[in-house]
């Protein structure tokens, strides 16, 4: 939990949530292995934090809605939600045992806030101010997904899109994602996430923002 406290700081309701994630997360995860059994002990930064490497570019405003795409056990969902409570997160995964675990942390949590359903992402019909995921696939095949499912308008400092978690060179992917959208003017911005935090999990890891121009 220190290395959290280190780069963010919390409301007393916040931080009592984070505390308990790893208790909530340890007893699941004997039971239905969402998260890697050596990943375990390092939650707070290689789930968490990684979470919240958006909460570095982006403070999400009150009601944006927010979709996560192959969240797994919750990330970066669950973090995000705990520290964005007036925001709303619409969180899906194709496995249910994923999603029966995500949905036993927010009852926990008691995160009003969060709503978990087991599906595909191009079978969402709602449309949001943001897609966030942690690299469920290439940005090609991700875009084609939920590159429709993009609220126009909005009133965050960033315009609406896609805020997508990756480790590595992301470039022949952008190259390739605007090859395959001739069309459209996407445009991208690339984060360092080592820019934010400095541990060495974080030195290839990247956030990229896409959006229509």
């Amino acid at each position: 939990m220190e290395i959290i406290r280190k780069y963010f700081s919390f409301t007393f309701e916040q931080e009592k949530r984070f505390i308990a994630l790893k208790d909530i997360y340890s007893t699941w995860n004997a039971q239905v292995n969402v998260i890697s059994r050596k990943d375990i002990d390092m939650l707070y930064e290689r789930h968490v934090l990684h979470s919240l490497g958006i909460a570095k570019v982006i403070q999400f405003k009150r009601n944006t809605l927010i979709l996560d795409v192959g969240t797994g056990g919750g990330f970066p969902g669950i973090p995000l939600a705990i520290m964005f409570p007036e925001s709303n997160f619409f969180l899906t995964d194709s496995i249910g045992k994923k999603i029966t675990v995500v949905n036993a942390v927010v009852n926990e949590l008691k995160l009003n806030n969060v709503k978990a359903v087991q599906t595909r992402a191009e079978q969402v019909e709602a449309k949001f101010d943001f897609i966030v995921s942690r690299a469920v696939t290439d940005l090609t095949e991700f875009y084609a997904w939920v590159g429709n499912k993009i609220n126009k308008e909005g009133s965050n400092q960033l315009q609406n899109g896609i805020l997508y978690l990756k480790g590595g060179d992301v470039s022949e992917e952008i190259k390739q994602l605007e090859l395959a959208n001739k069309k459209q003017k996407i445009k991208n911005q690339v984060f360092e996430l080592k820019d934010f935090f400095t541990e060495e999990f974080f030195e290839t890891k990247k956030l990229v923002y896409l959006t229509k121009e």
